[in-house]
């Protein structure tokens, strides 16, 4: 049986808009009000620079908006960074900042990082245990890679200092039912899941690129207009959608145009900090208020999720989002109380779960990212989401309130395959009930009681049913490898690779949509197939 994700409530609210200033006296302790006080973001062309002088640039952006918060810093977190660094990149950081007596760490790897620190931040404020906190991060992937074409040394950092602390869940974020197949890269996975969503919307892999066209054009507008996006260029749903010598098949459904870019050398950081040390910094009319917090996780293993089309994790997530924010709020909340929305977008499949997890149309007029999304702003590795609540805070902290009535934003992080995920709410006034994060043990018990059971291999041949299918493309559009997740006859679900290179070829010329559904020979002992007769 196919597993429902858990039924959310949200109470659509409608606020005026007309835009003042907000008032930043109301709250009766200020020093347990968590801000977002400021923000820095970079790029970087042309020069070769490494993460840590990358994150100097970002934070030092952030510290010329509130200077006399540099020496009052008493924890530096740096999110998880995929270029070489060595083993302290925080320390390296407050070394270069010139901030000392700092406690330093380390994320570990997963794109909800971000917000699962401002999380973290947040509900230590609001317990009075943390007055001035900085969370940064950077990836010079471009840099790195030039270094190497001049014949250069890889950088190393510094490899005699102590190992930064490591927080967060450090879980893997593969299976040995994934690792079997080599199913580790997030181009092979997420097409799998875009698959799920074309066969159970009726779309062929030609109206699925097309939809996803539609989709992601309007991301191309947002980053064209950002800064510091990669990609600063507005494309048509056909130049995404419309396989060609510039935007080649890389994975079907997916063309190169519908896939996070990973080349970039781009940087964030945010400053979090209680409403009194931002009025003590003199700095206080800057706040962006951090209203509630929220993480759950889907089924770790996607092979055994019970519908690849879906994330029940949001599902819950944005329903217990939405039940905090009514706590800080004291009235019901609904998503219809966002006037800024900041969804992680590395694929498109990540964009139309959450936007059906939220209840979201993915053409709402307020549009689902202020960034411009992974493949068009840029893929800064784990960092992403810091672009996207530092662009979102700047964005309320332009817009102000709406006749003393607060502007709210969402911004949402993901880790790993559409498991880990953190959600934060962001007001232009104080929360009436102070900051809320969500308890969401209970509700994680249920999600992760949905996982189906796996198997590794059978016995002896035996046929199973096609949950979801991909090809991946080389260079040529050739099929070079084409990955199944199967039900078998007795419930148990299996990811498979083709037996043969006949048995890819004859996936590759096929629609990968009709795939859904279909029958296949599982081998005995062995994660392997065949196409039924």
């Amino acid at each position: 049986m196919q597993a429902h994700p858990p039924t959310v409530v949200i109470v659509p609210v409608v606020l005026p808009r007309d835009g003042t200033l907000p008032s930043v006296t109301s709250h009766p302790d200020p020093r347990l009000v968590p801000v977002v006080i400021a923000s820095g973001q970079c790029l970087e062309r042309t020069d070769t620079l490494n993460p840590v002088e990358l994150m100097a640039r970002a934070a030092n952006e952030a510290l010329q908006m509130a200077p006399a918060l540099r020496n009052k810093i008493e924890r530096l977190s740096v999110v998880n960074i995929m270029t070489k660094v060595g083993p302290a990149p925080a320390t390296e950081l407050a070394r270069e900042l010139g901030i000392t007596d700092v406690a330093c760490e380390v994320s570990t790897i997963g794109g909800n990082t971000p917000q699962w620190l401002v999380n973290r931040a947040a509900s230590e404020i609001a317990a009075g245990q943390l007055s001035v906190t900085m969370i940064a991060g950077a990836e010079a992937i471009r840099s790195s890679r030039a270094r190497r074409a001049e014949g250069g040394d890889r950088y190393l950092g510094e490899t005699a200092l102590p190992a930064d602390p490591m927080v967060g869940d450090n879980l893997p974020g593969s299976t040995p039912a994934e690792d079997a197949v080599f199913l580790l890269a997030p181009i092979h996975v997420y097409p799998l899941f875009e698959t799920a969503l074309a066969a159970r919307n009726g779309r062929s892999s030609a109206q699925q690129r097309q939809f996803i066209g539609e989709l992601m054009a309007p991301f191309t507008e947002v980053a064209a207009r950002h800064p510091v996006a990669w990609f600063p260029e507005v494309l048509t749903p056909e130049e995404i959608a419309n396989p060609s010598p510039a935007n080649r098949l890389v994975c079907d459904p997916y063309t190169k145009r519908m896939t996070a870019f990973l080349g970039s050398d781009q940087a964030a950081a945010v400053i979090v900090c209680s409403l009194a040390a931002a009025r003590e910094a003199g700095v206080a009319d800057q706040a962006v208020f951090i209203w509630a917090g929220a993480e759950t996780t889907d089924v770790r293993s996607v092979t055994a999720r019970a519908d690849l089309s879906r994330s029940p994790a949001l599902h819950a997530g944005g329903s217990a989002l939405c039940s905090a924010a009514g706590q800080a709020a004291g009235r019901p909340f609904g998503m219809d109380d966002l006037d800024r929305i900041e969804i992680y977008s590395c694929f498109p499949s990540a964009v139309q779960q959450a936007a059906e997890a939220f209840g979201l149309p993915t053409n709402d007029p307020r549009g689902l990212t202020v960034t411009g999304g992974l493949p068009y702003f840029g893929g800064p590795g784990n960092n992403y989401t810091s672009h996207g609540i530092a662009t979102l805070t700047d964005l309320l902290r332009q817009d102000g309130s709406n006749d003393g009535e607060p502007r709210f934003g969402l911004a949402t992080g993901l880790g790993w395959y559409i498991t880990k995920h953190a959600l934060g709410l962001y007001g232009t006034t104080p929360p009436p009930g102070g900051f809320q994060r969500a308890d969401t043990t209970e509700v994680q018990k249920s999600l992760d009681a949905e996982a189906q059971e796996v198997a590794l291999s059978v016995a002896e041949e035996q046929p199973a049913t096609v949950l979801s299918a991909t090809v991946v493309r080389d260079h040529e559009g050739g099929a070079g490898g084409a990955p199944v997740i199967v039900r078998l006859e007795d419930g148990r679900h299996m990811t498979l690779t083709p037996a043969n290179d006949g048995v890819t070829a004859a996936m590759g010329a096929m629609d990968v949509v009709d795939l859904v559904g279909r029958p296949v020979v599982v081998s005995a002992n062995e994660p392997r197939y065949r196409l039924a007769e």
